[in-house]
């Protein structure tokens, strides 16, 4: 309303303006002829302010007021390059014409000229000092980052303490990802729904959702009201941490005149499936009137996600042709192979015009987790015969071939990716522990260590694998071999008691999906108990020995070790066990087996 009042105003003033050059010409002052250009650039009529220029050029050269408001008229009307020619001639510049000019590159996109004459301002005020960092904020990248940390550092407290400029900095930091200074500044700038929507954004992009739920703590605890924006950012982090009693929560908490609102409805399919809620997500897809591209695919991909493969080709049939897009192909696709429906991916596949680099590789993890190496070659050769290789769709073959111990392939599939992308350590590391994995799976135990021992060697390190789980209301994060948290002893005496349970009932411990070489004081046995989700799993027998369901999500794929001790664990103590790795989600049921049917 404000904004609608002001636009008024400055529509009466020219209107005055125009009255007193018809009837009280000599009356019309520099300062005047500067507030007609400035109502003339806020409503938008550039027509009449450069009408204006013309007419009252030496009038309006007395005045500083007056060139400050042509060059914003000039700026707003984004002519960039008669406003730099007045800022030139000008040979005494004010703070304020600096600060105009500042706004004016920042409004045209030229952030980088507004960072560069910060540094030429003799005297810098606070409009000039955040203006700086607005700019800053445009052009997110490490040097910027460092710029900033040091003109911060070394402004007076007045603007360190400065409530705008503040926040013009943690924009800053949130954009150049710097989310450790970000949360330092927080607490100091004003709070609303906005700008905790800001950071819980930049933390789900930064894969922190429990932080993002952390927040929302806070703005309960100021009653900070929760608006659509904001209740999607909390739905995206429940997503991410997938277990169902967090989704629970946070679904009671979105307000009710949000639940109708499409993007709402489609976060919540999203949500319910990587949580392992497929009812939920099922019974929302349906509320809706008429679904559309997002929906469908959100819906394929929680039926896939939960190993209803049949389920997600069902529906993709029943959607409409026009609505279908690249990542509604993925997820059927994606579906499929993880039901091992080879054949009925074959088939969408055949239909796909463009395949895309992300539809080939899916398909090629299809062929691959059944050994259909033939297959699955035929489709990386066709692809690379017209693009450069893939690393997602060497990998893919890598981990089939891991899968079903071809020891020939994985080499092969090795050398590929070496030659090919030596600058992507995180894939050379991944495809180099599944080709150890190959070695010692075949019993090739001297190759395996020395590959892992290149690899221990060269400084590149596998990415360490977190679970995450909630108990009592609270969410835990555990790390292999984890000993931080407080009740370290209860938890590994659990992992002591399971592993016996574990050894009676038959299991044996498979060395082959060791990454790394053992140190002096472990064991085989002692590595695998300490995978991030068997502590889990042990936390929740220690809270609740007669647990009866049990959910986990981890950053990594479960390797097969835990995958047949987590059967074997929900069957012996008759618990439910549900783990969403990087690939899926896996249903342990309490007769010992996985909804996977062992095929992950």
């Amino acid at each position: 309303m404000k904004k609608l009042n002001d636009m008024k105003e400055f529509k009466r003033s020219l209107e005055l303006f125009r009255e007193c050059e018809q009837t009280k010409h000599d009356m019309i002052t520099d300062l005047a002829v500067g507030q007609a250009l400035k109502s003339c650039a806020n409503i938008k009529d550039f027509q009449a302010g450069s009408r204006i220029h013309h007419r009252y050029a030496s009038l309006i050269e007395k005045n500083n007021y007056s060139i400050g408001s042509l060059i914003d008229f000039y700026m707003q009307s984004k002519d960039v390059d008669n406003a730099q020619l007045l800022f030139d001639k000008l040979e005494k510049k004010t703070v304020a014409i600096y600060s105009i000019m500042m706004k004016g590159y920042i409004r045209n996109n030229q952030a980088q000229k507004a960072i560069e004459l910060f540094f030429r301002i003799p005297n810098t005020d606070e409009k000039n000092v955040s203006s700086f960092f607005h700019a800053c904020s445009q052009v997110p990248n490490e040097k910027t980052l460092e710029l900033v940390k040091k003109v911060f550092s070394n402004l007076p407290d007045r603007y360190q303490n400065n409530e705008y400029i503040l926040t013009n900095v943690f924009n800053v930091f949130i954009k150049c990802n710097d989310l450790s200074n970000a949360e330092k500044i927080f607490p100091k700038i004003a709070t609303n729904a906005f700008s905790y929507g800001n950071f819980m954004n930049a933390l789900n992009k930064n894969n922190q959702p429990v932080k993002t739920l952390s927040l929302f703590e806070e703005m309960t605890r100021k009653r900070i009201k929760l608006d659509a924006t904001v209740s999607l950012l909390l739905l995206s982090a429940c997503a991410a941490i997938g277990i169902y009693t967090v989704s629970q929560s946070i679904f009671e908490e979105i307000p009710k005149s949000c639940l109708n609102d499409l993007y709402i409805k489609n976060s919540l399919i999203d949500m319910w499936g990587k949580s392992g809620c497929i009812d939920k997500a099922k019974n929302t897809f349906e509320s809706l009137s008429q679904p559309e591209t997002v929906g469908y695919t959100s819906m394929i991909n929680s039926y896939g996600l939960n190993g209803m493969g049949f389920d997600a080709v069902k529906l993709f049939y029943q959607m409409p042709a026009n609505l279908i897009r690249d990542e509604t192909y993925v997820c059927v696709l994606n579906a499929c192979s993880h039901a091992g429906l080879v054949e009925e991916a074959q088939k969408i596949f055949a239909t796909i015009e463009k395949k895309t680099e992300e539809i080939c590789t899916t398909m090629v993890d299809c062929f691959s987790r059944l050994s259909l190496f033939t297959q699955a070659e035929e489709i990386v050769d066709a692809y690379e015969s017209n693009h450069a290789p893939s690393p997602g769709m060497l990998m893919a073959l890598l981990s089939g071939a891991r899968n079903a111990k071809n020891s020939d392939l994985a080499e092969k599939t090795f050398h590929r990716i070496q030659k090919h992308f030596p600058q992507l350590k995180d894939r050379i590391v991944a495809a180099s522990v599944l080709l150890a994995n190959v070695y010692a799976s075949i019993g090739q135990i001297d190759q395996s260590f020395s590959l892992k021992k290149q690899l221990s060697q060269s400084g590149l390190k596998k990415t360490s694998g977190v679970s995450y789980n909630e108990v009592n209301g609270k969410i835990y994060a555990f790390r292999a071999h984890d000993s931080s948290h407080p009740q370290s002893k209860e938890i590994y005496e659990e992992i002591d008691k399971i592993n016996q349970e574990l050894i009676s009932h038959g299991h044996d411990y498979d060395s082959s999906w060791i990454t790394r070489p053992l140190h002096s004081d472990e064991t085989v046995e002692s590595v695998l108990c300490g995978h991030s989700e068997r502590l889990a799993i042990a936390w929740n027998f220690v809270v609740h020995p007669n647990a009866s369901r049990i959910q986990i999500t981890e950053n990594l794929r479960i390797c097969g070790d835990c995958h047949r001790a987590t059967k074997l664990i929900a069957n012996i103590r008759q618990c439910e066990i549900i783990v969403r790795d990087a690939n899926r989600i896996h249903h342990f049921y309490r007769n010992g087996q996985c909804s996977c049917n062992d095929h992950f």
